[in-house]
């Protein structure tokens, strides 16, 4: 594991709640640094695990568990954005899992980057990829979108109560090369004595539209259901109210909307059933030790 990368957030928690079994088959959909991989991995005997990430530098920490002989015959790795997972469970021989853990946070390695554009404290171009390989960036999306796409945005991924403001000054200031641009325009179209607080809103409306995180979340939760055997385990860990939201809802009630799903005899139709009624928070020790970790919660749900 690349403690560099990325410090694994809950990580005894999430991993303790796939109930991994020897010979089970897992997937690690955000895999980054490895940390809970590794932690699966050492758990496993003849079992295997799939790992997924489009991040480049998350493809470095992967090579080294390949090149393990300790880890190899049990891990499999694909460059590969999760929306995928269907497919390559079929591609690796597999029709169904027994667990599946997704950590939808952004790694610390990627704020830490520079060139990557995710934090505002680091300047920079707008991009905010989490594959460099995809076409747009926020850069696209701040100089192109038209002001109802920035408006929704900002309102919807932000929660922002200054998104109207806000377009209507990127609108005017259109051709925005470098987060310092982004971050004065910001600053002075939304007064306040806490401008990190704005910022940070403004940039993850920013990330999650750029890497369509929402869309891809229900497109993985939909395929969870599919994929996972009877008995099997989710184990999410999200990082804000948008993102827990939705895999709350359909856990609990088996559509993004929140809405009761009932058959005509009143019975709920559920895929899940939940094992965490509450989110599981992490301890004020592991905030002290890493303070990204301040706003995850952990949901884990089994297949029905």
């Amino acid at each position: 594991m690349d403690n560099d990368y990325h410090i694994p957030v809950l990580l005894n928690e999430s991993v303790e709640g796939l109930l991994i079994k020897p010979n089970g088959f897992y997937a690690d959909v955000t895999f980054g640094g490895g940390g809970h991989s590794k932690v699966i991995l050492n758990k496993l005997e003849k079992g295997k695990l799939i790992a997924f990430d489009q991040d480049p530098d998350a493809v470095v920490n992967a090579n080294r568990i390949l090149e393990s002989e300790k880890y190899k015959e049990k891990f499999i790795f694909y460059k590969s954005n999760f929306k995928y997972l269907q497919n390559f469970i079929k591609y690796s021989g597999y029709e169904k899992i027994d667990g599946i853990i997704a950590d939808l946070g952004v790694s610390s390695h990627q704020f830490n980057e520079k060139g990557r554009g995710f934090s505002f404290m680091l300047g920079g171009k707008p991009d905010m990829r989490m594959n460099n390989n995809m076409k747009s960036s926020a850069m696209e999306i701040l100089n192109n979108y038209k002001a109802d796409e920035l408006f929704f945005i900002f309102k919807t991924y932000g929660e922002l109560k200054s998104a109207s403001k806000l377009t209507d000054a990127i609108i005017l200031n259109r051709d925005i090369n470098s987060l310092e641009e982004l971050n004065s325009i910001v600053s002075e179209t939304i007064k306040t004595k806490r401008d990190y607080k704005i910022l940070a809103k403004v940039y993850q409306a920013l990330r999650i539209e750029t890497n369509k995180e929402i869309e891809v979340l229900k497109e993985l939760l939909l395929q969870c259901s599919k994929v996972l055997k009877k008995g099997g385990r989710l184990v999410v860990i999200s990082y804000h109210s948008l993102e827990d939201r939705i895999v709350k809802n359909y856990l609990k009630h088996n559509n993004f909307e929140g809405l009761a799903d009932k058959n005509i005899y009143g019975i709920k139709n559920l895929e899940f059933k939940e094992i965490t009624k509450k989110a599981i928070l992490p301890s004020e020790e592991e905030i002290k030790i890493n303070s990204r970790a301040r706003s995850a919660k952990l949901r884990i749900a089994e297949k029905i």
